[in-house]
């Protein structure tokens, strides 16, 4: 997640717009179980009366549902002429979570090259406050409950919803609602329409932007180098940096960088990164595993802030993106505290335990207590009672935020990913509460109100 606000940048240096935006899994399919089906179709698009309307909404009421199978059908209905049925995993498909997903149920009596195009939302109906129930959209929730997904159906990609729709330990709580008597109740909403032909898509007409290609593992990729060509500051830079007639983009990143961005700005169609990764060298290997993208946009501004140096753009790695925040470590009992200013580039949040950025904030700056075994030796006063903290001196215009969305599990000997729900706002106060993420230090003059970019 990058943040954004209007940097302070040399103007004269780099010339820059007026037009800145941004101010500061395979399983065993197991037969049908006996169930209760109850389907009604509501149409929702006009009054027209028509046999089968183009959208509709399927409840499938079932009884014994603890002794459901791991993956498990409804009933086959009917909507916009097509067939479609729901497909859940009652105790997870392979996550902790109630996976439930819309699958086309004549997929395999499909002709060849079929498409099917539809918006749908799915539910789970809590059964003692149906204010409560739970309706999601896509496989980011991170933002909404309630709203749409839609999708392209075919026959690669025949059913399509949610793995971690909702936690099994919730699910199961006879004290939540959901389940009741053994029972669970289930809708799909489903809004068939015309289908999308994406060969057709005109991205430049249609945005004024084209996409990036992804090589099989790189999105992660994609999503940075787009955010930072977004940027036009950095864009600007990135093209004044100098190149030779005899540099190759294939072993040049700053001129890799600066072929990307032209196209991306002047291309008709999506782009390929293939050049810019062979100046990593990388192979197509590389290109299949999934990397740190944190650590890729390090290792990518220490190579553009190196070759950037004695030039007209000299600088503009550190004005963007550099803050500084101040370690301290304040006794209790004497008068003695000893404090540390560091710089950083992008902030690590943690988002287990937190509901969204501005408890990540919270627990950045949480004060930790040294007492016990853990004293703090404060040079001529010994070991003393202290405690230990960061505040912030100052952020930098282009504030860059990694959510720490995978932790490492013991048990498993494997690295997690964290699916809880986790809220962002679209402008971010960082002078809230009276400034308490802010050092005594701090130039409470700079208003630190932050649009996001993502």
């Amino acid at each position: 997640m990058t943040i954004t606000t209007t940097p302070p940048l040399d103007q004269q240096n780099l010339e820059e717009d007026t037009e800145m935006l941004v101010p500061n899994s395979d399983l065993v399919v197991e037969g049908p179980q006996p169930m209760e089906v109850h389907a009604e179709n509501t149409n929702t698009v006009d009054a027209m009366a028509v046999e089968d309307p183009p959208a509709g909404r399927f409840t499938w009421t079932i009884d014994n549902f603890s002794r459901l199978p791991k993956k498990h059908y409804s009933d086959v209905f009917t909507v916009g002429g097509y067939k479609w049925r729901i497909l859940i995993f009652p105790k997870g498909n392979n996550a902790e979570h109630l996976s439930m997903y819309i699958d086309v149920a004549d997929s395999v009596t499909m002709p060849y090259g079929w498409t099917r195009f539809a918006q749908f939302s799915l539910t789970v109906v809590n059964q003692a406050h149906s204010k409560y129930s739970i309706r999601k959209e896509n496989n980011n929730l991170e933002l909404f409950d309630i709203a749409e997904t839609q999708h392209q159906f075919n026959a690669r990609e025949s059913d399509w919803g949610f793995t971690n729709f909702m936690p099994l330990s919730e699910l199961y709580d006879p004290s939540r609602g959901y389940v009741m008597d053994d029972r669970c109740i289930l809708e799909a909403d489903v809004n068939v329409r015309k289908d999308l032909d994406y060969w057709a898509h005109d991205s430049k007409k249609e945005t004024g932007c084209v996409g990036l290609k992804n090589q099989g593992a790189t999105c992660y990729m994609n999503s940075l180098l787009q955010t930072l060509y977004h940027i036009p500051y950095f864009r600007k830079a990135v093209y004044h940096m100098p190149t030779t007639e005899n540099d190759m983009p294939s072993g040049s990143i700053p001129l890799a960088l600066q072929s990307l961005f032209y196209k991306l700005q002047y291309n008709d169609s999506s782009v390929s990164t293939k050049e810019l990764t062979k100046s990593f060298g990388w192979d197509t290997y590389d290109s299949f595993m999934q990397h740190d993208v944190q650590e890729l946009n390090r290792v990518l501004c220490e190579k553009l802030e190196d070759k950037m140096k004695g030039t007209v753009v000299e600088g503009t790695i550190q004005q963007l993106f550099e803050g500084h925040h101040m370690n301290y470590i304040e006794c209790m009992t004497v008068d003695y505290k000893s404090t540390r200013k560091e710089s950083f580039y992008d902030l690590q949040l943690d988002v287990k335990g937190c509901t969204d950025v501005y408890a990540s904030f919270d627990k950045y700056v949480e004060v930790e207590k040294l007492e016990g075994d853990n004293k703090y030796h404060a040079e001529q006063y010994g070991l003393q009672e202290a405690k230990k903290g960061v505040l912030f001196i100052d952020f930098p215009p282009v504030l860059q935020l990694q959510l720490k969305r995978f932790e490492y599990d013991f048990v498993r000997d494997t690295m997690v990913k964290i699916n809880d729900r986790y809220e962002f706002p679209l402008q971010l106060d960082l002078d809230r509460d009276n400034g308490k993420y802010l050092s005594p230090e701090a130039d409470r003059s700079i208003r630190n109100l932050y649009t996001l970019h993502r």
